[in-house]
Formats: C-alpha cells, structure tokens, sequence
C-alpha cells in the first residue's frame, strides 16, 4: 500500500451514505449550528459595518457595510469549511473511531474522505445561505445577480475543506490546529481584502494576497453581491479548483498514510 498511498483519488459515488450520516447527526443540532455561524459575522456586521462604517467614506464607491458585508460572507464560508474538516472530522476519525467503523463495510477511505469535503463544503454553503438572506433582508445586496454568490460560497467551501482534510490527516490532537489558525487563517483572512481593499497594503504583501484562496473567493462574491460581474471571473475559479483539487488529492495520500500502514 505504502507506493499508493498518493495515487488519485477514487470516490465514484459512494460517498453519498458518508454525507447522510453526517447530515443526519447535524440535524438534530441544526438550529443552535446555524446560529452559531451568524453570531460571528452579525458582530462584524453590526460593530464594524454599521458602527465603525458610520464613521468612514466610501469604499470602492460603496458604504463600507456593502463592502463588509461581501467580505463577511466569504469569510463565514471559510471558518464553516475549516471547522468541520478540522475539528469534527477528527473527532470522527480519531475520536468517535466513526471512520474505522466505516471502514469496516464496502466503502473505502477514498469514499469517507470524499464524503467529508463534500458534507464540509454543504454545511459551508448553508452558512453562507444564512448570512446571505439576512444581508439581503437588511438592503445590503443586489438581485437577483446575488444568488451567483452561492456557487461561489460552494466551491469555496470545497477548497477550504481540502486544506483543513490535510492538516487533519497530520494533527496529533486537536491542539495541533491552533497553529493552522494562528498561523495560516488569520493572516490570510487580514490580507485577502474582507475588511479593506488590498490597495491599502504593501506591495509585497498585495503579490502574496492576490494568491491567497480566500483572496479570489472575495473577489468572485463581492462584484455579485454588488451587481456587477466580476473581473478575470474564470482566472479566479480555476484558482479556487486547482486549490480544491490539489490540496484534496494531498489531504487523501496524507491519510492512507496515517490509517492505512
């Protein structure tokens, strides 16, 4: 096994039972799980937005709570997408054992693995859905070229999970992702223009910014949510792909690695 631990992936479709036991256990918690996805952006949106906003000209000809607000919904998609690929799949592989008890039927890892980004990826987008009717509910977007936004939330979600499966497939414990947090997300999510345009940053750090995933998300959702079409839309898709599709690739070898020996 050990020379195809980084072969291909191969999921077919029988990932579909890993996603409905996951979706079956979120259920049951599904109203406190929502919730708790709006408390976060709802601060922002109220303490920055609204308060800090009231003080501050425009930004990019649009009140800065039309600016937040786009940046806020990418951002949600993000943490949704890394919290359920960190902290509950390895609850559920490490843990709950739930993945070895999976294992011991005709799916294979690949189908487990599979089964995790794309629940990952749902759950981000039901976040990303939340958020979104509130801000519409407040005036805060534009229809109906903002409901594009939710295939945008969906493949990031996709390629936020990808990442978190790696680091999952190598954290000891769940301490280990404090370092991924502190050392990857928050940088990226100050540097990839949620809070403030990247114009505003040095140049140096505009160059590393441009090829940050929450970068071009951010730049695919805002320009929808405003109305407009975004700029270099396929260049920034392809980005958000590549992403989804390498980093799952690695995140599926990393965890043959560690379960399969």
């Amino acid at each position: 096994m050990r020379h195809g631990w980084f072969a291909l992936p191969r999921p077919g479709l029988r990932w579909l039972p890993v996603w409905r036991r996951n979706f079956l256990v979120w259920r049951k918690l599904a109203i406190p799980s929502i919730m708790g996805n709006l408390a976060d952006p709802l601060i922002y949106m109220l303490g920055l937005g609204y308060g800090l906003g009231s003080l501050l000209p425009p930004v990019q000809g649009v009140d800065y709570v039309r600016f937040l607000a786009a940046g806020t919904i990418v951002a949600s998609t993000m943490n949704a997408a890394t919290f359920e690929a960190l902290y509950s799949a390895f609850s559920r592989m490490h843990v709950q054992k739930t993945w070895d008890a999976i294992l011991n039927t005709p799916l294979s890892l690949d189908h487990v693995l599979t089964g995790e980004l794309v629940w990952a990826a749902s759950k981000s987008l039901l976040a990303g859905l939340a958020i979104l009717l509130v801000i519409g509910a407040l005036g805060l977007v534009s229809w109906p070229l903002a409901l594009w936004v939710l295939p945008v939330i969906f493949l990031t979600g996709l390629a936020f999970a990808a990442m978190g499966l790696i680091v999952c497939a190598l954290a000891p414990s769940y301490d280990f992702f404090m370092y991924y947090f502190t050392l990857f997300i928050t940088p990226m999510l100050l540097v990839s223009g949620v809070f403030f345009p990247t114009e505003q940053l040095p140049a140096m750090v505009q160059t590393v910014a441009a090829w940050l995933p929450l970068a071009h998300a951010v730049q695919l959702a805002r320009p929808l949510l405003l109305g407009r079409i975004p700029d270099d839309i396929g260049l920034h898709l392809m980005a958000l792909v590549l992403v989804a599709g390498v980093c799952f690739c690695i995140a599926t070898g990393l965890t043959r690695r560690r379960l399969l020996k």
